[in-house]
């Protein structure tokens, strides 16, 4: 072990160390600060205080959470895959300052400095490294000549471009001027960086940042006292708990014995290995008929959401007739205000597990359903990959593990209606005029999603 990975190991493990001009000065938990690290600090001061001078971010690095770690190993098991790339593409149909707009990007990268990190490893490990002097990659393009197909061509391609976590940070811009009065914006980031609530944060703070960059006025976003690395420890903090046993035991308990496979009825051969390639179609509820499900949810104690997840469960049923049915469905991982504000993957899955039968009422139905959803809520807070890893069900390298299959339902802000297609123009962002890019969906992450 080298001097940087020794203090970098340190910084892990929660020191702080810093210069403050020839004084090497630290803050370190008590049980790690021991005589023998204690006396290699003071043999290599010299040494140290180089290192920060030439490199003061050398020692910004940091854990990942659950999430992240399998973030992280599912994109070294296929680093050319676009999959976890989240993608944000949208034509802005005004005249715009593009420099202010890299400013701007640039500022959300030091406010939130998840977006300007890599995660190489450490030792075996992989860690989150921050580098706060990072420029933004941001790439403006001429797209004036080209063709609809052919813009439409570039972007799917920048879209897809893998990104190499270990060497970039997990976001990138690439704005294409069609004219001085049409521009698309497409905004990347990695899931190991973002998930979709992360999305509505970047884009509420951008126009405020820009506007700040065209009047050279600070931008009025409150100032953030909590970070992703006060979730990370948080994280660990619960597992380690009582509370972290209670939510083991309850997962272990729910998902014993065999976990079956989803076998949907498919019109080609499942591939031997997951290759994650899709394509999604899109529908409409009536007004007439999501009124009529309303009413029935009411009618039924329940929420929507439940009442649909239970229909997704007879659909489920009805089609491949087994009864032992896993769905997975995201939770925010938002469980306190402070982490509102924050950029960063807090998603988490959890596992809805329905026993369907012929000889059950679609009310009974609903009422299972019900209490299998809010057992899931107050258990939540279990990191979906450490589920994977401890329960070490049987693998097969063509399906996702514990479930083939995903729920959610959410509430559409402007900027998913947009993104969506449900809402066609937008003039709510800074007073820029907004419309939907269609950006096919060729991906997906599991064989079946119902959003």
């Amino acid at each position: 072990m080298n001097l940087v990975e020794f203090l970098q190991e340190l910084s892990i493990k929660g020191w702080q160390i810093w210069s403050e001009g020839s004084q090497l000065r630290y803050d370190a938990p008590k049980e790690e600060s021991t005589t023998s690290v204690l006396a290699l600090l003071k043999q290599h001061k010299g040494d140290i205080l180089q290192l920060l001078h030439d490199n003061p971010d050398i020692l910004n690095v940091y854990p990942l959470s659950y999430g992240q770690q399998a973030m992280w190993f599912l994109w070294k098991l296929a680093p050319g895959s676009c999959v976890y790339n989240v993608s944000v593409p949208v034509r802005i149909c005004s005249e715009v300052d593009v420099t202010a707009w890299k400013q701007a990007f640039q500022g959300i990268c030091q406010r939130h400095l998840i977006l300007s990190s890599t995660f190489p490893k450490l030792g075996q490990v992989p860690i989150q490294q921050v580098d706060r002097h990072q420029d933004v990659d941001f790439l403006q393009v001429d797209a004036s000549t080209w063709s609809k197909e052919e813009l439409n061509h570039r972007v799917v391609e920048a879209h897809k471009h893998p990104f190499n976590l270990e060497k970039e940070s997990g976001m990138r811009v690439r704005w294409f001027v069609r004219s001085f009065q049409e521009h698309i914006l497409l905004l990347t980031i990695h899931h190991i960086a973002c998930d979709g609530w992360s999305i509505d944060i970047i884009f509420q703070e951008l126009p405020k940042l820009y506007q700040a960059q065209q009047t050279n006025v600070p931008a009025s976003l409150p100032p953030l006292k909590y970070s992703y690395q006060d979730y990370v420890r948080a994280q660990r903090k619960i597992l380690d708990s009582p509370r972290g046993e209670i939510l083991w035991q309850y997962w272990k308990q729910k998902l014993a014995g065999e976990l079956p496979s989803l076998n949907l009825p498919t019109d080609k051969p499942r591939p031997p290995i997951q290759t994650y390639e899709g394509a999604a179609y899109h529908f409409s509820l009536s007004e007439k008929l999501s009124q009529q499900l309303i009413e029935l949810a009411q009618k039924e104690n329940v929420t929507l959401y439940t009442l649909l997840l239970a229909v997704f469960g007879v659909f489920l049923y009805r089609y491949t007739g087994q009864e032992d049915i896993l769905v997975g469905s995201p939770t925010s991982g938002r469980n306190r205000a402070e982490e509102a504000p924050i950029v960063g993957f807090f998603a988490n899955s959890v596992v809805m597990r329905m026993s369907a039968s012929e000889n059950l009422s679609f009310k009974e139905f609903i009422t299972k359903v019900k209490h299998t959803v809010l057992e899931a809520v107050n258990y939540q807070d279990y990191p979906f990959p450490l589920l994977v890893e401890r329960l070490l069900p049987k693998r097969d390298p063509s399906r996702s593990p514990i479930f083939q299959v995903f729920f959610l339902l959410q509430q559409m802000s402007e900027w998913r209606k947009l993104l969506s297609g449900e809402m066609k123009t937008s003039s709510d962002w800074q007073g820029l005029k907004l419309e939907a890019f269609d950006r096919p969906t060729k991906e997906c992450q599991f064989d079946f999603i119902l959003e």
